[in-house]
């Protein structure tokens, strides 16, 4: 079993892409997108430079530390613990927000950018990828849109100012055969969608409905993009948000690292989550009458993973698995 992958230049011309797109995503929740005219330079360019920063000794990248929990420059191995997990992962990452123009209010969640001296072009080539990802994610949630009954430019101006994140991962070499963690623990991601340029290492799986792990084998040039529980609360289940993981593969052991970058699209801080009615039916009631703010949402899993201070206790989402 695979998850499907479409060819996102069909849209709008091929007639039933958007409820094949659609129904791809109800049965897996993650699908494969090609044909998305994001050019293999802009992504190798950003690869040269993660790997030129993790590279660099760990004093220097600490400088790069800034709060909170992360949102913006670098955050160290082993501090990112997946929800529900006693063991943190096997993980160090820097992430990019959007930059915000001067003359433009702010939400309070909205951090500056930082930027590493010591790697020349980081930023523009990282930025670079930052906006390609975005554009696309707006073209895929246009699509997605359609599916679920809505105008195709629904999500537009409910993510022109959202927290977005692209964020560079590097899992180092492990070297502690015994260890409990994993490279990504099971997890289902935040936000509304996320796109990753993949990573030619092994080691992504995705959960089946079945409950079996299922690994992701893209063609080279394959964007995937999964639904995230913010999705997932806004259409009431029927977009799913699937749980995934990294595991410890032979290369790990080998001595060799794993490169990715997700690009985590979320809404606009002040976004109020609420159920869309085109998905709540007789037969399909709504699982969550009390709406929440994107801001609230973040923050409260933000502490549940361990980059915010802050109780890891369960959190009562009314009705989310």
């Amino acid at each position: 079993m695979q998850i499907p992958t479409l060819d996102i230049s069909d849209f709008p011309g091929k007639p039933d892409f958007v409820e094949a797109f659609g129904k791809g995503y109800e049965a897996f929740g993650f699908c494969g997108v090609v044909g998305h005219g994001i050019s293999n330079q802009t992504i190798d360019e950003a690869y040269v430079a993660m790997r030129a920063f993790f590279a660099l000794p760990i004093q220097v990248k600490q400088k790069y530390t800034i709060g909170p929990g992360g949102a913006r420059g670098y955050t160290r191995f082993g501090v990112e613990t997946a929800k529900n997990s006693a063991y943190p992962d096997l993980k160090e990452f820097w992430q990019v927000g959007r930059e915000i123009p001067a003359d433009c209010a702010r939400h309070a969640s909205l951090f500056d950018n930082v930027w590493p001296s010591e790697v020349e072009l980081f930023q523009a080539r990282m930025y670079r990828l930052f906006e390609a990802l975005e554009s696309l994610g707006r073209r895929i949630l246009g699509v997605l849109a359609l599916y679920l009954q809505l105008p195709a430019d629904y999500f537009d101006d409910k993510i022109d100012m959202g927290n977005s994140i692209l964020r560079a991962l590097h899992y180092p070499p492990i070297e502690a055969r015994e260890t409990p963690s994993l490279r990504a623990a099971p997890h289902e991601d935040i936000n509304l969608i996320t796109l990753l340029v993949g990573s030619e290492e092994s080691g992504l799986e995705v959960r089946s409905r079945a409950g079996h792990w299922i690994p992701v084998q893209c063609a080279p040039g394959t964007i995937v993009v999964n639904i995230g529980d913010m999705m997932q609360r806004l259409t009431n289940h029927v977009l799913p948000s699937t749980t995934h993981q990294v595991v410890n593969s032979v290369e790990a052991y080998r001595g060799e690292s794993r490169y990715s970058i997700p690009f985590f699209c979320h809404p606009n801080p002040d976004f109020e989550i609420s159920t869309l009615a085109s998905c709540i039916r007789p037969d399909y009631p709504n699982r969550y009458p009390q709406s929440i703010s994107a801001d609230d949402y973040l923050t409260e899993r933000l502490v549940e993973i361990g980059l915010l201070e802050g109780a890891r206790e369960p959190i009562d989402h009314g009705g989310e698995q």
